[in-house]
């Protein structure tokens, strides 16, 4: 029976910044339209979770269950009553939340924080961010990307390809052809993610994304007799994506007379980090073009995704030419009894 190694990661184990969160905004094309303004010293604070909180609760001085550990948001709400505060010479709560190792506090809608919070933010060492989107719009960004971030892990050995769109996870014994098959399908206009390592991550127990272990080796790929090749240089820069979701699974395993192979479609489902991902098992010989079957399962994966199955749509139709007949035979039969 094949095998495959997987590795595991935990969210706990994962170290990032609000430095790495910036960094991370640029590669994104600055979709957060992330600065910082204040507190740069502050920067290196760490985050230990993918929430955000927004503050209106500890600034009128109600500190239970306050998720310090948490980014702070602060909306137009939140800003209009710090105005209030300074006004009234009433910032004792806001001192109060710097006594907390807040990780940051990000200002929305364009607003710039007044002097005495900048100030009282970096004596607790607090950075302050700033954003030009709206509180909903940031928000809804940045805990997609937290989530991302802090999402459980797990590396697989195989190789991540896209064709027609459908994420597709080759994957099979060390030998039988992986590599070789993917370059087929490169050649044939499909693009590459990740050769031989794969790292899956869960998002919000909904799907699955792939993308390189390393990103410095994920568009590279080693061919037996040929060596290490850099397909963004052989075939272009369409050839490659850094991410892609995991929509199918395509297992590749050496032909095995004496193996009853799937002929009729069942639905088969690999578990992986608790998301079932459609999974089809294909024998390899010599004659058999698996790139054309690897396509052709992936148009088959788009059609069932708008509704149409082959397999259960032919299913129907023998039944409904058996009901049929078997109508047919039981008239006959009732009138050579009379």
């Amino acid at each position: 029976m094949s095998r495959m190694w997987y590795s595991f990661g935990r969210r706990n184990l994962v170290e990032f910044s609000i430095l790495d969160l910036l960094d991370l905004d640029l590669k994104e094309h600055n979709h957060l339209q992330l600065t910082c303004i204040a507190g740069r010293s502050g920067l290196s604070r760490k985050l230990t979770n993918a929430k955000i909180s927004r503050p209106g609760l500890p600034l009128s001085g109600f500190f239970d269950e306050f998720s310090h550990e948490s980014i702070q948001v602060f909306g137009r709400g939140e800003q209009q009553y710090l105005k209030k505060l300074e006004s009234e010479d009433n910032l004792s709560s806001l001192e109060r939340l710097f006594s907390f190792p807040v990780p940051t506090c990000i200002f929305c809608d364009g607003g710039r924080p007044s002097a005495r919070f900048i100030e009282i933010a970096e004596r607790s060492g607090c950075s302050v961010l700033q954003t030009a989107l709206g509180s909903a719009d940031f928000s809804r960004g940045l805990i997609q990307l937290l989530d991302e971030v802090f999402a459980p892990t797990i590396t697989i050995h195989g190789v991540l390809v896209e064709v027609y769109g459908i994420g597709v996870l080759i994957t099979g014994d060390s030998g039988v052809g992986k590599s070789e098959t993917a370059l087929e399908l490169i050649e044939r206009g499909h693009r590459l993610i990740s050769d031989d390592t794969v790292k899956l991550r869960n998002i919000s127990d909904t799907y699955l994304i792939g993308s390189g272990e390393n990103p410095l080796l994920a568009h590279h790929m080693e061919i037996r007799g040929i060596g290490i090749l850099n397909l963004a240089n052989l075939f272009g820069v369409g050839s490659i994506r850094d991410k892609k979701q995991v929509q199918l699974m395509v297992h590749l395993e050496q032909w095995d007379a004496n193996k009853n192979y799937d002929r009729v479609g069942e639905e088969l489902n690999e578990v992986l980090l608790g998301i079932p991902v459609p999974k089809l098992e294909i024998p390899v010989k010599p004659g058999r073009n698996v790139p054309i079957i690897i396509e052709t399962a992936a148009r088959n994966e788009r059609l069932k995704k708008l509704g149409y199955y082959s397999a259960k749509e032919f299913d129907q139709s023998v039944l409904k030419w058996l009901e049929s007949e078997s109508a047919r035979n039981l008239y006959y039969n009732n009138e050579e009894t009379f």
